[in-house]
């Protein structure tokens, strides 16, 4: 019995020998200055969110926090030094749902959104909505589609690329409609918003925040928007599921990834570090002068929300055989 105690006293102590520098490196986090990636150029919704929290972030981690903007290749250059990184939470990811498009639309990507990281929190969510050009004469969402089946092709849309979420939007709805147009992709978004107010393309995805403005002032006509809820911005427009069309939620979301491996402690309190900051009223504010809604969740919800979008929008590129410009 003695010798039995004195191995299992010996077990213990090597496993807190074992345990302990687990511990201490978790408590010591962050021990430098934490990178927050944008793989977007400045001024982006992603920008903007990853500039809201880094100085908020940093008084409450006592450490500084610094945002850089890593663009190209519709972000997967930012995302996979991010996926390369030491996983330690010291470099960190400002995601969003164009990640998972990206990520399968373009060949050899170096990465795997789903597996080459640990996800942290949800930072805001966007919406589309779907309008038109008053030229057109389309009212309502029921007209472009009884249009659109009468004549296939012989109405154009257009977004500010090829796999934009604009684009991605409309071949899902395409998809789920059987209505078919013609694609006019542009390279960026003025561009395709000035072709759109002047009547060039006759129907497209905007940012609501953007559009309704639009829609206020005539120059464009709401048909429909991409939440599953309606926006307090535009509550007279209906969702797609309320006008039968089920199957076009199509909200841009962001969120917060760590490369995969961090320790659980250190994802733990990102987390509950970037859910405050979510919550204070003046970034709540912020977020909504850029047509954004400041939401977090938990790890597991932003992991279970990627696995369900990863196979969507891979579908939805495989299917109409999306290509990169």
């Amino acid at each position: 019995m003695r010798a039995f105690l004195q191995r299992l006293s010996g077990a213990m102590l090597s496993a807190a020998a074992f345990a302990a520098p687990l511990g201490a490196s978790a408590q010591a986090y962050p021990s430098q200055t934490v990178r927050i990636v944008v793989p977007f150029t400045a001024g982006t919704g992603m920008d903007t969110i990853a500039r809201a929290v880094a100085p908020r972030l940093s008084e409450r981690i006592g450490q500084p926090v610094v945002v850089q903007n890593v663009p190209g290749a519709s972000g997967n250059i930012g995302a996979d030094q991010v996926a390369k990184a030491g996983a330690d939470g010291h470099t960190l990811l400002m995601g969003a749902n164009t990640m998972l498009m990206a990520s399968q639309l373009y060949p050899n990507v170096p990465f795997d959104p789903q597996k080459d990281f640990a996800p942290i929190s949800m930072a805001a969510y966007g919406t589309l909505m779907l309008v038109s050009n008053p030229k057109t004469g389309f009212k309502t969402l029921g007209d472009l589609v009884k249009f659109v089946k009468a004549r296939p092709g012989a109405l154009t849309y257009g977004s500010p690329g090829i796999g934009t979420p604009h684009h991605m939007a409309m071949e899902l709805f395409k998809a789920q409609s059987g209505a078919f147009m013609l694609h006019v992709p542009y390279r960026g978004t003025a561009g395709y918003t000035q072709d759109l107010l002047g009547g060039e393309v006759s129907v497209g995805f905007l940012p609501i925040h953007v559009a309704q403005g639009f829609v206020n002032s005539g120059r464009l006509t709401a048909l429909a928007v991409g939440s599953a809820k309606r926006h307090p911005v535009a509550p007279n427009v209906p969702t797609f599921e309320e006008l039968g069309q089920k199957g076009v939620e199509v909200d841009m979301w962001y969120a917060f990834f760590a490369p995969a491996k961090t320790p659980a402690p250190v994802l733990n309190k990102l987390n509950s570090e970037i859910a405050a900051i979510l919550k204070l009223p003046e970034v709540g504010e912020l977020f909504g002068k850029g047509g954004l809604v400041a939401a977090s969740s938990s790890g597991d919800e932003l992991a279970g929300i990627v696995k369900t979008d990863y196979p969507r929008w891979g579908q939805v590129i495989r299917r109409n055989g999306i290509k990169p410009e």
